[in-house]
């Protein structure tokens, strides 16, 4: 088994803070998740996250008028240039500082960004232009008393305008004017939260955060700006050698008193014109003011703060979010008439963003991990997607492969469609945190566990709570599993020390198992069908096996080195592992009891020392211990996460680490380093990590003892990083690992691994195509199986007729069978020739069966990822087929409709008579429904 997983997407959390902006299309919304940032494709309804990781969280993002260029701060003053073409990083610089805000020129040459109260102007990376160092600084402005907050360029990219905290705009020109070099614009209360340029003119609309709306005329255009200096290396055409010999010559002529005159003529004109223009630039460029506008006076008298704005130039529509949770829009060619306001939530909306048509507003919320798109025209979601707003605690893969279930402290449960990332039902019914995830074998019931002492089953058909299980006496539920034929379901209890045993179909409870001498941690069933194994563990350091329905009594009673975690089965139902308090894993047969395996994993889990330990790491690291535990698809090798930033990937057979992933490098997290930072700890031996700061922002000053803001009861702390549980997928192609930063999903990734078969100096691409044009196809794609080059591969199996498939698979060598299932496998996912290789899965299960049954629990993975494919594209192409029957039915019932009415209205007509279209029995339309088609629809080709 090939360990190549790599990072491909991050579901659970949809958003967390920062800027939101729209692709140049407007098909797409780029947000940051984190120290990650996520791609959500509209038009397709897919998202991705990059494959790209900073060491602290995403704050401001930029992107260049090409579509090419990213430019993303960390909060830490880190700024990266990304390419997303190639997702890739190709440049980091650091700033030592947070940079607030980024954006480009509309010429796409350069891009300011703001940090602190100065703001730099860089000269941009370009196609055009290949720059080493993409940070060419060619401006910088000084002049804001306190952080400036937003920027914006001017149509022409000459003027640049930027709004700070100390309640003034600034404008100032990038190409040096006579008439204007920096222009101060008061008026406003509090600090400014958006600046913005008219579309064709230098017109100003400003936004404060105390709501009000000010539009300012600007006193000159384009042609008003007097450039400081001229190009001084202008030549005077036609003159060159010749020119300079015919001024020669003319020294030679006598001057004339006319001429002398008219030379005094034109100096004088010069001069005036000189002058001239030294009075156009004393005439220096201001701005007045149009109109301004409160927003509160629509929010029916409620005083509010103005979180976020965003301006759509060319329709000249402002949008304000509040910190209320409204957003609203107005109108600035009417003189800001409202057009549109909804409300989206009661916590503050902190980013907002126009598409470049101006239909559609993404909206987020950081506290919620909401993030909407909306489209105000139709008053309809285009996005909706929310995050668990607090920590994730369980997830679980359906049977097929497609869905993920997740469960958080928030009490809710959320399916995610594994394809396209979305999260697309919630179920909320739950009080109290979820401890326990788990599908039914079918995968049309999900069950969960809570902490609010209920037992729920949720119906994904209906999308509903069809069943609620409870115990005789209120306890609470730490794990729940369900057996393979989906009818008994088993909890373990927290403070009563039972497990609970109930039937799903009548809804009853079973039987009380007794035993344990401490809150049950860990319940499973076997998965092998027909059996009703049951296994558990506890914090009494023991792991007992129970058989569900033939006895209730305890087969075996295992006592463990320290109290148990977690206990897994194995797919196969003949082995069991179980996570202790040590740090080991131990490996038992259920059925005797005996060890089959023991490996000790506390070193590998690595230590972090948080900033208000009083103990090293080392010292820390002997507390540390796995809490989640998980066996691969096919039960080779086992995964197991806990109490650290780390998984770690064992093999069952060896005993030995294959591999480790470290799940983040973001920093903002606690625990993330082996020692403490000096610089927060003072001379004196203090460390400031202890010193709270409450109810404001730890990076403002305080002007008086005294006089700090906000909520006391608010307390600043940093979570530590933990994987709370791990799930492989039943295809073998991915496995997910529930953290503090989300629901990370890594993924097999063989496009660039070239592993062959039996390969020979004879066996070569280029003989693979020989043989392709000869027309022996059996030994063409028994060539290109060799190589396992997937590109080669693909080309074979299209370029071989239709009519050969059942001919080659015959021809077929059983070594190669399930190499060529397995690639049918993967590309049915991705391919658009569906019915193609369809066609090869089923002459190769066909013809191959007898062979591939007695191999089923070895090419399970490749059986489930057929089975998931196949499943997918059943279900999208029923809704076609659903969707063009009832387009027939309707289309023949107007044409029905419209021959009575022409009927009706030429009744004196002969043989006039009404007539309902009807269907053969093969579902064909008749002759003469085809015509009432055609006259319903002239000059159209009907197909048949």
């Amino acid at each position: 088994m090939k360990f190549s997983y790599k990072f491909s997407n991050l579901l659970g959390t949809v958003y967390n803070r920062g800027d939101i902006i729209f692709s140049n299309d407007g098909n797409t919304v780029i947000c940051p998740v984190g120290n990650k940032i996520s791609v959500y494709d509209l038009r397709n309804n897919r998202s991705y996250t990059l494959p790209i990781e900073a060491k602290f969280n995403y704050k401001s993002l930029a992107l260049s008028p090409n579509g090419v260029i990213l430019i993303a701060s960390v909060h830490r003053g880190e700024v990266h240039v990304i390419n997303l073409n190639f997702r890739r990083v190709l440049y980091k610089k650091h700033f030592n500082r947070t940079v607030r805000s980024i954006k480009f020129s509309p010429d796409g040459k350069h891009f300011a960004l703001a940090k602190e109260d100065t703001v730099f102007v860089y000269m941009a990376p370009g196609v055009d232009r290949r720059i080493f160092n993409p940070f060419v600084m060619e401006r910088v402005y000084h002049g804001a008393y306190d952080l400036a907050t937003c920027l914006d360029w001017s149509h022409d990219s000459k003027l640049l305008a930027y709004g700070s905290r100390d309640m003034t705009t600034r404008v100032c020109s990038f190409v040096k004017m006579k008439n204007l070099t920096e222009y101060r614009i008061g008026g406003c209360r509090d600090g400014v939260t958006g600046v913005y340029f008219d579309e064709s003119t230098y017109d100003l609309y400003i936004v404060c955060k105390d709501g009000y709306i000010t539009v300012w005329d600007c006193s000159t255009d384009e042609s008003g700006l007097i450039p400081k200096c001229e190009n001084p290396y202008k030549v005077r055409e036609g003159k060159g050698k010749k020119g300079e010999e015919e001024e020669e010559e003319e020294d030679d002529i006598p001057i004339t008193q006319d001429e002398i005159e008219e030379d005094d003529m034109k100096a004088e004109k010069a001069v005036q014109k000189e002058k001239e223009k030294e009075n156009q630039g004393k005439q220096r460029a201001f701005y007045t003011r149009r109109f301004r506008m409160n927003i509160n006076d629509h929010l029916k008298g409620m005083s509010t703060t103005v979180t976020a704005t965003a301006f759509h130039k060319r329709n000249r529509m402002m949008v304000t979010a509040c910190e209320t949770g409204d957003f609203l829009l107005f109108d600035m060619n009417d003189q800001g008439a409202l057009v549109h306001s909804l409300n989206i939530s009661n916590q503050k909306i902190t980013s907002v963003a126009l598409n470049p048509s101006g239909d559609w507003i993404a909206l987020g919320v950081s506290s919620l991990g909401q993030l909407l798109v909306w489209e105000w025209q139709s008053e309809t979601y285009i996005l909706k997607q929310q995050g668990h707003y607090n920590t994730m605690r369980v997830v679980t893969y359906s049977p097929d492969g497609q869905n993920l279930a997740t469960g958080g402290e928030d009490g809710k449960v959320k399916l995610w469609s594994a394809q396209s990332s979305f999260s697309y039902v919630t179920f909320s019914e739950h009080t109290a945190p979820i401890t326990g995830l788990e599908f039914t074998q079918s995968g049309r019931a999900v069950i969960s566990s809570s902490l609010d002492g209920t037992v729920r089953a949720f119906d994904l058909i209906r999308y509903r709570n069809f069943k609620t299980l409870t115990s005789p006496r209120p306890t609470q539920f730490t794990c729940v599993t369900v057996d393979s034929s989906g009818e008994l379901i088993a909890a373990g209890g927290q403070d009563k020390h039972e497990i609970y045993l109930w039937s799903l179909k009548l809804g009853k409870l079973l039987e009380v198992l007794g035993g344990h001498t401490g809150p049950v941690v860990s319940v499973q069933f076997s998965k092998q069908p027909g059996s009703t194994m049951l296994v558990s563990t506890a914090w009494d350091g023991t792991v007992k096996v129970w058989d569900a329905i033939n006895d209730t009594a305890v087969k075996e009673n295992i006592i463990m080195s320290a109290d148990g975690l977690c206990v897994a089965f194995r797919p196969d139902g003949k082995q069991i592992a179980v996570a202790t308090l040590d740090g080991q894993i131990t490996m038992l047969n259920p059925t005797t009891g005996r060890q089959e395996g023991n490996i000790v994993g506390q070193p590998d889990l690595g230590a972090g020392r948080s900033e208000k330990d009083k103990i090293t790491a080392k010292k820390n690291l002997e507390s540390k211990a796995f809490t989640t535990l998980c066996y691969s698809s096919d039960g080779k090798c086992l995964i197991a996460g806990g109490q650290s930033k780390h998984v770690c990937i064992y093999s069952i057979e060896d005993e030995i680490l294959i591999k480790k992933f470290e799940v983040t490098k973001n920093m903002s997290f606690d625990a993330m380093n082996d020692a403490l930072n000096r610089r927060k700890i003072t001379k004196d031996g203090i460390n400031m990590a202890e010193v709270e700061h409450r109810g404001h922002n730890k990076t403002e000053d305080l002007k008086l003892p005294g006089a700090q803001r906000g909520d006391m009861s608010k307390r600043n702390f940093r979570p530590e990083i933990r994987v709370t549980s791990l799930t492989f997928s039943p295809t073998g192609r991915s496995w997910a690992a529930c953290t503090s930063e989300g629901l990370l999903v890594y993924s097999l990734d063989t496009d660039w691994l070239f592993d062959p078969l039996n390969l020979d100096v004879s066996n070569t691409p280029s003989a693979v195509k020989h043989k392709l044009k000869e027309g022996d196809y059996s030994t063409a794609l028994m060539m290109a199986l060799r190589l396992n080059i997937n590109a080669l591969k693909q080309e074979v199996l299209e370029s071989i007729p239709l009519n050969c498939v059942t001919l080659v698979v015959n021809d077929l060598v059983q070594l190669y069978v399930e190499s060529l299932l397995q690639f049918v496998a993967e590309s049915l996912e991705t391919t658009p020739h569906v019915g193609l290789y369809s066609r090869w899965a089923t002459e190769l299960v066909t013809r191959h069966g007898q062979v591939l049954k007695s191999r089923a629990p070895q090419i399970m993975n490749t059986l489930n990822a057929l089975q998931k494919s196949l499943t997918t594209h059943h279900s999208s192409l029923s809704k076609v087929c659903t969707h063009n029957e009832y387009m027939l039915s309707y289309l023949l019932a107007q044409a029905s409709l419209r021959r009575k009415r022409n009927l009706a209205i030429t009744p004196g007509e002969e043989g006039a008579e009404s007539k309902v279209p009807n269907l053969t029995s093969d579902g064909e339309m008749e002759e003469d429904d085809d015509d009432d088609l055609e006259n319903m629809f002239p000059g159209e080709e009907l197909e048949p």
